[in-house]
Order: structure tokens, then C-alpha cells, then sequence
């Protein structure tokens, strides 16, 4: 990753705090992609406050294409995500900062995307909206129209994937769902319960400290090696639409860890009934 980032408090991380975000904010692009799973798009939230300058990126038509064989949330057209980042002044000279008000989970798919078609400058902001409201900082309310960006998208992808013809072929699999619907004993969204054979359970609230905070490298790494992805030859994640499954990659980059994304992910893989499903630990 480009190491000309302002204030990045480190060449190859993928995040950055309140406090170094405050002191380049002026000279970065900020996304604001508020999203719940189940719950109202969040536009509303923006526009009562959001950090300054931050222009809205609605994760269901903007960072995804519609629902289908390829899961609830498949990877957006390369053209309409290119138009949709040019929309919110994404330029490629540009470094962007992304958040949420869920722990990274939704702004962690942004984070991803603009990554894997070429963006080299993108950080993730470490607690999102709660840890920049913490420490005191301000938010304005209203809609955000800002100067349209150039970003192009690259033909060269940066983030690896994986299918669901080779995803099983990988070294290590991480499911990054709560882990009673790993198991299959709860499954509230997709039609089958259970998951990926031979899939391990990493949930994205492992990655995490009380704050909502992103664990430090070395404690992330420790999350991981528990189930060999530290060193393994190959890693994927996935969760139930490919959205939070990038917030485990996220952690996993942020441990010197690199990870594809299995974008169709649970949703994507149950679509086909002849796929084999496991459950239990």
C-alpha cells in the first residue's frame, strides 16, 4: 500500500484512528457508509450528522449488484461501482477514508472495493462514527454533494477472490459469522443453516476490543494463528453475503495476513443444493 498516506500511522495498515484522521482531514476523501443488516438504508443517519465532508455511499445499490445465484450481495458492475465512487468525489490522486456507525463491518466492504480495483491510498476509520464522536470531534448535518471524482477503475485487481469451484481448495477457510450460525444452530437470513465444510469460525467481533476498536497487529495476529492462517499458504474469508467477511480481511491485512474474499459467501454458496453443507464445530 502507498506509503505517502497523511498521517498513516503505518505503510501497510489499513487503518487509521479519529486522531490522525483529524489532522489530514481536509486533504482526504471521506465515504460515510452507515449500513445495518435488516435495517433502513442509512441515508437518514447521514444526513442528521455525519463527519465533515463525508458524502454517502449506500451499500446496496453502490457497493453491490442485485441479489441472485451469486448471494445477497454479489460484487457490483466494475462500471456502476466506478460511476457510483466518481458520484462521491473519489479521485485515484486521492486518499480515502471510509466508516460506519457497525464497527467497521459495512465501511470494511468499501474498504475492500476500492482496493481491489486499484485504489492504492484507502484506510478504514478505526471505531468509525463512535470513536470520532469519543474524542469530541465535530459532525454537520445535510446532504453532501461533492466535486465529482476521476477514479477509474483498474484492470489489474489488487484483492484476491475465490469461487465457490475452488473455495474449498483453500488452505484455510474463515468463516467470519456469529458462531452459532456456523455451527447452524440459528440461521435467521439464508435458507440453510451451517456452513462451508471444513470452514473455520473467526466472527468479526473477535477482531474487536470493548471499544469497538480494531485489536493491535500483534494481538489480531494471535486471533488468527489460532486457526493457522498465519501460516498458511493460502487464506480466504466469507460470512453470509461477502460484506463482513471483509471486515476479517481487513483485521487479517492489518496482521500482515493476506486474505481473498469468497464474495458469494454462505448465501451464494447454499444457492446450489448440490453444494455440501456442514454443521457443528
Amino acid at each position: 500500500m502507498d506509503d505517502d498516506f497523511p498521517g498513516a500511522p503505518a505503510a501497510t495498515s489499513p487503518l487509521l484512528g479519529p486522531t490522525e484522521l483529524a489532522e489530514v482531514l481536509a486533504d482526504v476523501t471521506v465515504l460515510d457508509v452507515r449500513y445495518r443488516m435488516g435495517g433502513p438504508p442509512g441515508r437518514d443517519e447521514h444526513a442528521a450528522g455525519h463527519l465533515p465532508g463525508a458524502a454517502y455511499v449506500d451499500l446496496d445499490a453502490d457497493l453491490a449488484a442485485p441479489p441472485g445465484d451469486g448471494g445477497r450481495h454479489p460484487l457490483p458492475d466494475e462500471d456502476a461501482f466506478e460511476a457510483a465512487m466518481r458520484r462521491v468525489g473519489v479521485r485515484g490522486d486521492r486518499p480515502v477514508v471510509v466508516y460506519d456507525d457497525w464497527e467497521g463491518r459495512a465501511a470494511a466492504r468499501a474498504w475492500w472495493l476500492l482496493r481491489h480495483h486499484g485504489h492504492r491510498d484507502v484506510r478504514l476509520l478505526d471505531g468509525g462514527l463512535a470513536a470520532w464522536r469519543a474524542e469530541g470531534r465535530p459532525v454537520e448535518p445535510g446532504e453532501v454533494r461533492p466535486e465529482p471524482g476521476d477514479f477509474r477503475v483498474s484492470a489489474t485487481k489488487a484483492m484476491p477472490v475465490v469461487g465457490p469451484e475452488d473455495v474449498r481448495s483453500v488452505d484455510v477457510l474463515v468463516d467470519a459469522r456469529a458462531p452459532e450460525r456456523y455451527t447452524g444452530e440459528t440461521e435467521p437470513v439464508d435458507p440453510v443453516a451451517g456452513h462451508i465444510p471444513g470452514a473455520v469460525n473467526v466472527p468479526t467481533t473477535d477482531n474487536l476490543d470493548e471499544r469497538g476498536r480494531f485489536l493491535p497487529p500483534a494481538r489480531l495476529r494471535e486471533v488468527y494463528a489460532r486457526v493457522g492462517a498465519d501460516t498458511a499458504g493460502s487464506v480466504a474469508a466469507y460470512c453470509g453475503s461477502g460484506v463482513t467477511a471483509a471486515h476479517d480481511v481487513v483485521a487479517m491485512a492489518a496482521a500482515g495476513i493476506d486474505a481473498a474474499l469468497y464474495p458469494g459467501s454462505w448465501s451464494g454458496w447454499v444457492s446450489d443444493p448440490t453444494r455440501p453443507v456442514a454443521t457443528g464445530r
